[in-house]
């Protein structure tokens, strides 16, 4: 059975303010150099004891934050064992399926909204039907700039998560900076995994080993404080899979984890 978003949620989404995920002014944090850009995130996390806590926080649009909420647009079906549920009606406690363990429950999600045209923002990505193969995917894919797919090179032995940007190629790979704003969505389980999104194995979120000695030391505790199941960087645990670096067209350049 294939779960597709609701007629009440594709209203409200068209009826949402999508001013209110642009970056704002803020002001200067103490000792930084410049005036950090700040971006209103929204996170529904799985607690220890079970119940569903769900917040919405000002955080610095920087895109070691804005990577742990952009992969996948509206619409994305995720594999679950319930079969393919759009992404936006995921709920934490479901069990998504893993290429690696099987089943395994939804413990974080997390969702922002973009106007890539704006402000030269980051762009979106579209994988047209079957670009990548047969049912690869399944139906067109668009993804945020956090979106990473596991790609088997025939010169490599072992399979890598890649920057799906990476694989623009101006044909069945495009580049998309729509008008208007666009929900994006990532989701993180107990371990890092890949999982299926319109027949492609994408991965689960997390930050990249040793993201806190990068995160700069004010922003530490902000970032923490998204992941209501995480106590400490540790719990995070390893990478699934060797990943690259994702692209940004941050204006320092840096790139992320």
């Amino acid at each position: 059975m294939v779960y597709t978003p609701s007629a009440l949620s594709l209203a409200n989404a068209m009826r949402a303010d999508t001013g209110f995920a642009e970056p704002v002014s803020a002001h200067s944090i103490p000792n930084a150099r410049k005036p950090v850009s700040m971006r209103t995130y929204e996170v529904s996390s799985l607690r220890r004891d079970g119940a569903v806590v769900n917040s919405r926080i000002m955080a610095p649009a920087t895109p070691a934050f804005e990577a742990a909420y952009t992969a996948f647009a509206r619409g994305t079906l995720i594999t679950t064992t319930r079969g393919p549920v759009a992404v936006e009606d995921l709920e934490p406690g479901m069990k998504i399926v893993t290429n690696e363990r099987g089943p395994s429950p939804l413990l974080w999600i997390g969702t922002t909204s973009m106007r890539p045209s704006h402000d030269n923002g980051p762009s979106l990505t579209r994988i047209m039907s079957d670009a990548l193969g047969i049912g690869r995917p399944m139906s067109d894919l668009m993804t945020g700039p956090g979106a990473r797919i596991l790609h088997r090179s025939p010169c490599a032995i072992d399979a890598a998560l890649r920057p799906v940007r990476d694989l623009i190629d101006g044909n069945h790979v495009i580049e998309l900076r729509p008008p208007s704003a666009v929900q994006l969505f990532h989701i993180a389980l107990q371990r890092h995994a890949t999982i299926t999104a319109a027949g492609l194995e994408v991965e689960t979120y997390h930050p990249g080993p040793g993201f806190e000695n990068i995160l700069p030391h004010q922003h530490f505790a902000q970032f923490m404080a998204m992941f209501p199941h995480i106590q400490r960087p540790s719990d995070f645990g390893s990478l699934a899979h060797p990943r690259e670096p994702l692209r940004t067209t941050s204006s320092d350049g840096r790139m992320v984890g």
